[in-house]
């Protein structure tokens, strides 16, 4: 029994391990299939519109039944910025970094995408969501790995260098020309620019992301939101961009398999998965494994795609994912000495029976909020013998004194 019971509890540790890794091998995937459809002629506006009307489908009716006691009332506010949220990340976000892909290949999108938490923060810092003091050693770390991850970018950008040959790899490459002509070399600067946007656009996603939940904190809802107008915002993007009725047509085929694959495991799966470690290991676990899918990407590109690995985009995806974990181990430290202070508002009632609140314990400056009460509400209860309810306390604390 005690063996069982110990088996169990390894199970449990590991669980978390197991569903990041097995979504990096999803993601990897992602990447892998959207280049061979890509190469083969597939409209990248097309294959955003597939993808997403995809993901709507799949989270739709577990937003519709889960959470249909929980969403709030939509606004004017609300919507306009889920429809921002729809253009950015959907729109913007997608089409460039299929282009990006298109022109580069999916290691190199995937050590791009890797810049992500450090543009999130340096946004973050300009809206006023992040503090940075550079005399604490979290705050420094963030800064430094920023400017790191911003430079291992711009080496990947405009240096490539040899090709390394992997063991594996070698037969296959040597009946390819190892001489980049120049166009090849401005096709690969203009995927690099198309990423770097991309990766902005889904950076200005998150901070908007963040802002909404605080007013609209269905989760499910928002996100089926998202995916549903920004699919209609893709049709239109696409009907402009592309002329040809042919472009639309998909079959039982590798662009089908590309679109299912992308709107329903890295859209719809992924979300829920993430959101299910995140609650128990938090957003800094979670992140922590994007770096593993580039070297999946990079392992399956060569034996799949015969893809070729330059030194520039080594020693650049080395400094993505050295400055990546430098703002992680930041935003670790932020989180953990946020979790060790003391409340920011302790509650209760006086010796006369009115109730007060403290705050900002740890600067000893208090706001003292009363309103009058009965004796007999020392225990904070109501006259119906129950607990006051949290809207009951906010609405018995709205006036400061």
């Amino acid at each position: 029994m005690e063996n069982q019971g110990s088996g169990s509890s390894f199970f449990q540790t590991c669980k978390p391990y197991i569903a990041m890794i097995s979504l990096q091998f999803g993601y990897a995937g992602m990447n892998i299939l959207t280049k061979v459809s890509l190469n083969r002629g597939m409209s990248h506006y097309v294959l955003v519109v597939y993808r997403h009307a995809f993901a709507t489908v799949v989270i739709a009716p577990f937003a519709i039944f889960l959470e249909r006691k929980i969403r709030p009332k939509m606004t004017f506010l609300i919507f306009m910025q889920i429809f921002a949220m729809a253009l950015l990340g959907p729109v913007i976000d997608q089409n460039f970094y299929y282009m990006g892909l298109k022109y580069t290949s999916p290691t190199f999108s995937c050590a791009m995408s890797n810049m992500l938490p450090a543009m999130t923060f340096v946004m973050a810092f300009l809206c006023r969501m992040e503090i940075v003091d550079l005399k604490k050693l979290r705050c420094q770390a963030k800064v430094i790995g920023t400017v790191v991850t911003v430079a291992g970018a711009m080496l990947m950008t405009l240096y490539k260098g040899p090709i390394i040959q992997m063991i594996w790899s070698k037969s296959i490459n040597s009946h390819s020309s190892s001489e980049t002509s120049a166009s090849d070399d401005k096709d690969w600067f203009k995927g690099s620019i198309l990423l770097i946007m991309a990766t902005l656009a889904w950076a200005g996603l998150f901070i908007l992301q963040a802002i909404t939940l605080k007013k609209y904190p269905a989760h499910l809802t928002l996100t089926t939101l998202i995916c549903l107008i920004g699919t209609i915002q893709s049709i239109a993007v696409t009907l402009v961009m592309e002329h040809t009725p042919s472009a639309w047509s998909i079959g039982w085929d590798m662009n089908l398999l590309s679109a299912a694959y992308a709107g329903i495991v890295s859209s719809s799966l992924a979300y829920y998965v993430q959101g299910l470690v995140m609650r128990k290991r938090g957003p800094v676990f979670v992140t922590a494994f994007s770096p593993l899918m580039m070297i999946i990407v990079a392992i399956m590109g060569s034996f799949i795609l015969a893809e070729k690995i330059f030194l520039g985009g080594i020693l650049g995806a080395v400094l993505i994912v050295a400055g990546l974990y430098s703002v992680l181990w930041g935003k670790y430290k932020e989180f953990k000495e946020k979790e060790n202070e003391l409340p920011e508002a302790i509650k209760g009632v006086d010796e006369n029976g009115r109730m007060f609140v403290i705050e900002d314990v740890e600067t000893g400056k208090s706001v003292v909020e009363m309103q009058e009460a009965e004796v007999n509400t020392l225990s904070s209860v109501n006259v119906t013998g129950g607990p006051l309810s949290d809207s009951a306390m906010r609405d018995a604390t709205s006036h400061k004194a």
